[in-house]
């Protein structure tokens, strides 16, 4: 029987980067994937790292958010030293367009919010903004500047960090899909494996939107796929430096040329169709964002599955079942969160004291909610 200190059940950004931080304090660790690692929703984002919130709801992620950005320059200094190879990073920041009438006001809310949150946010005009990025519409209000944003090519650095990961000593194997947990009384001994129990210290749970497919951790992972349309442009018209933002769309620029554009949001099940509706809100909205967009190339599309959960909030850390840990259910934020998901796992392996609260996130929360709610006579 095959044994090792860790495994880990998911091969994108967050199942190779908690991998690899495990491997660099000497455990002996194993990441399997039932598809090639990578090519799910860390594959298909893109790669925005902004920890502003998008609504009240996202407010708990900000604290965990800032953190994760500020470790993204080591974070990709190292890995690109293991790897040898390039992601993309550009710390350029975030310009958020307003068109509403209501923009001054809008404006002062924006960004008393995000410096009550300890977040930087300029009002710029919209001459200010249109001086930064010239593709932007005319018919734009105002604007918030967000400097201290970037974005990562997620595709690359899924690249970089799988090979960070095997040089590092992890053991990947794709194909290889974590059917279910290996459990004996209250504990998570390892997991199945492809048929094959496998035995292990901890098993981590990191597999995204699949997550509530293995046997044993849907109810820690009660995660639901959230389709998100993506469509990549070329434009030899203009050149973009930075995110830009509208509460309709977000637009990203590549070190390579590529303009990328999304992304809707959908509840269709496993489902990874690209759609006429979906490519046509996402260019309408990118259109109005920055007109001249108008005249790009259609360069690719497609559709990834985020991992949402009930309160759209991510999943972190240990369960009821000693060995057992959950780290999924990033929903928009997966690439952002990948560093301070990584550190907060591996601190745990380590018996280390975390470096940001992360109680609010337990995998135990659903069941205390529903323990809650069935002692109060509340409907499930």
């Amino acid at each position: 029987m095959r044994s090792y200190d860790a495994i880990v059940a998911g091969g994108g950004l967050i199942g190779s980067a908690i991998a690899l931080e495990l491997a660099r304090n000497d455990l002996r660790v194993a990441l399997f994937d039932a598809r090639e690692p990578g090519r799910e929703a860390s594959w298909a984002s893109a790669g925005i790292l902004s920890p502003a919130p998008e609504n009240p709801g996202m407010i708990a992620l900000v604290p965990i958010g800032k953190t994760s950005l500020a470790m993204y320059p080591e974070f990709i200094a190292e890995v690109e030293a293991l790897s040898g190879l390039a992601t993309g990073y550009r710390a350029k920041g975030t310009v958020e367009a307003l068109f509403s009438q209501h923009a001054r006001e809008e404006l002062n809310t924006i960004v008393a919010l995000h410096r009550g949150l300890g977040l930087k946010a300029e009002a710029i005009s919209a001459k200010e903004a249109r001086d930064m990025e010239p593709a932007l519409s005319e018919e734009i209000e105002a604007a918030v500047l967000r400097p201290q944003e970037a974005s990562v090519d997620n595709r690359l650095l899924t690249n970089a960090l799988i090979e960070a990961a095997k040089k590092s000593g992890v053991e990947i194997r794709g194909g290889a899909a974590v059917q279910g947990i290996w459990r004996e009384g209250s504990r998570c001994v390892g997991a199945v494996v492809s048929g094959e129990n496998i035995s292990t210290k901890y098993t981590i749970v990191a597999a995204g939107s699949f997550s509530s497919r293995i046997a044993g951790a849907e109810k820690y992972a009660p995660v639901r796929p959230a389709k998100g349309q993506m469509v990549s442009l070329r434009c030899d018209a203009t050149k973009i430096e930075r995110v830009l933002w509208s509460e309709r769309i977000y637009v990203v620029p590549r070190n390579d040329g590529r303009i990328l554009c999304g992304a809707t949001v959908e509840h269709v099940g496993f489902d990874k169709t690209v759609t006429a509706s979906g490519v046509h809100a996402n260019l309408d909205a990118a259109i109005e964002l920055a007109p001249v967009l108008a005249s790009a190339r259609i360069e690719d599309t497609w559709a990834g599955l985020r991992p949402d959960t009930p309160d759209h909030l991510p999943i972190l850390g240990p369960t009821e079942l000693e060995g057992l840990l959950i780290a999924t259910g990033h929903f928009r934020n997966g690439v952002l969160l990948t560093p301070i998901t990584a550190k907060l796992i591996s601190e745990f392996v380590a018996e280390k004291t975390p470096s940001v609260e992360w109680e609010k996130f337990s995998p135990m929360r659903f069941q205390a909610a529903q323990e809650s709610a069935k002692a109060s006579g509340a409907p499930q």
